[in-house]
Protein backbone atom coordinates (compact mmCIF):
# COMPACT_ATOMS: atom_id res chain seq x y z
CA UNK A 1 0.00 0.00 0.00
CA UNK A 2 2.84 2.41 0.86
CA UNK A 3 4.55 1.57 -2.45
CA UNK A 4 1.36 2.32 -4.39
CA UNK A 5 0.91 5.63 -2.58
CA UNK A 6 4.55 6.51 -3.23
CA UNK A 7 4.20 5.71 -6.96
CA UNK A 8 1.02 7.82 -7.21
CA UNK A 9 2.71 10.77 -5.51
CA UNK A 10 5.68 10.51 -7.90
CA UNK A 11 3.39 10.33 -10.94
CA UNK A 12 1.42 13.39 -9.88
CA UNK A 13 4.55 15.36 -9.01
CA UNK A 14 6.15 14.44 -12.32
CA UNK A 15 3.07 15.52 -14.22
CA UNK A 16 3.57 19.13 -13.12
CA UNK A 17 7.16 19.07 -14.35
CA UNK A 18 5.91 18.65 -17.93
CA UNK A 19 3.36 21.46 -17.79
CA UNK A 20 4.07 24.15 -20.37
CA UNK A 21 4.12 27.83 -19.60
CA UNK A 22 1.23 29.55 -21.33
CA UNK A 23 2.47 32.06 -23.89
CA UNK A 24 0.59 34.01 -26.55
CA UNK A 25 3.35 36.25 -27.91
CA UNK A 26 6.31 35.42 -30.17
CA UNK A 27 9.19 37.89 -30.45
CA UNK A 28 11.47 38.43 -33.47
CA UNK A 29 14.39 40.83 -33.96
CA UNK A 30 16.12 42.51 -36.90
CA UNK A 31 18.06 45.66 -37.73
CA UNK A 32 18.31 48.02 -40.70
CA UNK A 33 20.91 50.62 -41.59
CA UNK A 34 19.61 54.22 -41.67
CA UNK A 35 22.87 56.17 -42.12
CA UNK A 36 26.64 55.72 -42.20
CA UNK A 37 26.74 55.48 -38.38
CA UNK A 38 23.18 54.61 -37.30
CA UNK A 39 20.80 51.67 -37.51
CA UNK A 40 17.34 50.89 -36.22
CA UNK A 41 16.73 47.75 -34.16
CA UNK A 42 13.29 46.28 -34.89
CA UNK A 43 11.59 44.28 -32.14
CA UNK A 44 8.41 42.57 -33.36
CA UNK A 45 5.73 40.96 -31.24
CA UNK A 46 3.37 38.55 -32.99
CA UNK A 47 0.32 38.18 -30.76
CA UNK A 48 -2.22 35.34 -30.78
CA UNK A 49 -5.85 36.11 -31.71
CA UNK A 50 -7.92 37.59 -28.86
CA UNK A 51 -4.80 38.55 -26.87
CA UNK A 52 -3.02 41.88 -26.59
CA UNK A 53 0.26 43.40 -25.39
CA UNK A 54 0.33 46.75 -23.64
CA UNK A 55 1.90 49.95 -24.86
CA UNK A 56 4.95 51.58 -23.28
CA UNK A 57 2.69 54.47 -22.24
CA UNK A 58 0.29 52.73 -19.84
CA UNK A 59 -0.20 54.85 -16.73
CA UNK A 60 0.51 53.66 -13.18
CA UNK A 61 -2.30 51.63 -11.63
CA UNK A 62 -2.93 49.64 -14.79
CA UNK A 63 -1.33 46.60 -16.38
CA UNK A 64 2.43 46.23 -16.73
CA UNK A 65 3.54 48.32 -19.70
CA UNK A 66 5.99 46.99 -22.26
CA UNK A 67 9.49 48.23 -21.45
CA UNK A 68 12.96 47.81 -22.92
CA UNK A 69 16.42 47.77 -21.32
CA UNK A 70 19.54 47.82 -23.48
CA UNK A 71 22.73 46.34 -22.07
CA UNK A 72 25.47 48.99 -21.96
CA UNK A 73 28.13 48.33 -24.57
CA UNK A 74 31.25 49.88 -26.09
CA UNK A 75 29.86 48.89 -29.52
CA UNK A 76 26.71 51.06 -29.63
CA UNK A 77 24.70 53.80 -27.93
CA UNK A 78 20.87 53.95 -27.96
CA UNK A 79 19.60 57.18 -29.54
CA UNK A 80 16.40 58.47 -27.95
CA UNK A 81 13.63 56.27 -26.65
CA UNK A 82 12.13 53.11 -28.11
CA UNK A 83 9.25 54.09 -30.40
CA UNK A 84 5.99 52.32 -31.17
CA UNK A 85 3.07 52.83 -33.57
CA UNK A 86 -0.20 54.35 -32.38
CA UNK A 87 -1.87 51.84 -30.01
CA UNK A 88 -5.54 51.00 -29.53
CA UNK A 89 -6.83 52.82 -26.44
CA UNK A 90 -9.95 51.55 -24.66
CA UNK A 91 -11.46 51.45 -21.19
CA UNK A 92 -10.73 48.14 -19.45
CA UNK A 93 -13.04 47.41 -16.55
CA UNK A 94 -10.50 45.00 -14.98
CA UNK A 95 -8.16 47.96 -14.41
CA UNK A 96 -10.82 50.67 -14.12
CA UNK A 97 -9.05 52.92 -16.61
CA UNK A 98 -8.25 53.58 -20.25
CA UNK A 99 -5.31 51.45 -21.39
CA UNK A 100 -3.34 51.40 -24.64
CA UNK A 101 -2.43 48.09 -26.28
CA UNK A 102 -1.64 46.25 -29.51
CA UNK A 103 -3.36 43.29 -31.14
CA UNK A 104 -2.08 40.83 -33.79
CA UNK A 105 1.41 42.34 -34.11
CA UNK A 106 3.49 45.40 -33.27
CA UNK A 107 6.99 46.54 -34.18
CA UNK A 108 8.93 48.58 -31.63
CA UNK A 109 11.95 50.50 -32.94
CA UNK A 110 15.15 51.67 -31.26
CA UNK A 111 17.70 53.81 -33.10
CA UNK A 112 21.32 53.04 -32.21
CA UNK A 113 24.59 54.77 -33.05
CA UNK A 114 27.36 52.29 -33.79
CA UNK A 115 30.93 52.97 -32.73
CA UNK A 116 32.28 50.66 -35.45
CA UNK A 117 30.98 48.90 -38.54
CA UNK A 118 29.09 46.26 -36.57
CA UNK A 119 27.68 45.58 -33.12
CA UNK A 120 25.60 43.13 -31.18
CA UNK A 121 22.73 44.96 -29.51
CA UNK A 122 21.64 43.06 -26.41
CA UNK A 123 18.98 43.75 -23.86
CA UNK A 124 15.73 42.61 -22.36
CA UNK A 125 12.09 43.49 -22.61
CA UNK A 126 9.27 43.10 -20.14
CA UNK A 127 5.66 42.76 -21.21
CA UNK A 128 2.27 41.55 -20.05
CA UNK A 129 -0.41 39.95 -22.18
CA UNK A 130 -4.14 39.71 -21.52
CA UNK A 131 -7.36 38.69 -23.19
CA UNK A 132 -10.96 39.45 -22.19
CA UNK A 133 -10.90 36.87 -19.39
CA UNK A 134 -7.42 36.85 -17.88
CA UNK A 135 -3.95 38.31 -17.77
CA UNK A 136 -0.77 36.29 -17.66
CA UNK A 137 2.03 37.27 -15.29
CA UNK A 138 4.57 39.73 -16.72
CA UNK A 139 7.38 38.07 -18.62
CA UNK A 140 10.96 39.18 -19.27
CA UNK A 141 12.60 38.17 -22.56
CA UNK A 142 16.27 38.65 -23.40
CA UNK A 143 17.25 39.54 -26.96
CA UNK A 144 20.37 39.89 -29.10
CA UNK A 145 20.49 41.53 -32.54
CA UNK A 146 23.50 41.66 -34.85
CA UNK A 147 23.77 45.06 -36.53
CA UNK A 148 26.10 45.91 -39.41
CA UNK A 149 26.58 49.13 -41.34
Amino acid sequence: MKKLLFVLVLMLAGRGAFAQIESHVTWAYAAKKVSATEAVVLIKATIDDEWHVYSQTVKDGGPIKTSFKFTPSKEFTPVGKTTEPKPITKYEKNFGMDVSYFENSVVFQQKVKLKGKKATVKGSLEYMTCNDQKCLPPETVEFSVNVAL
